[in-house]
């Protein structure tokens, strides 16, 4: 059976960026690396909270990728 380790982890911020011309939404990120593997999803949600007023633009969606290694 297979099993995984997390090797790494990143919260990423999705922030408006207003319309194109076209009208679609622009999506800007700003990325965090090294969040802690062990982090709980409350813990990280209740940071990117935190961050998000002191960014310039508003808050849209909030992401947290993991990498793993899979292995035997």
């Amino acid at each position: 059976m297979a099993s995984a380790n997390t090797l790494s982890s990143a919260l990423s911020l999705a922030l408006d960026g207003g319309l194109d011309e076209k009208g679609k939404q622009i999506l800007k990120k700003k990325s965090f690396r090294n969040v802690k593997a062990t982090a709980s999803q409350d813990a990280v949600y209740a940071v990117a909270q935190a961050l998000a007023p002191l960014q310039t633009l508003p808050l849209i969606d909030i992401e947290r990728t993991d990498v793993f290694q899979i292995h035997e």
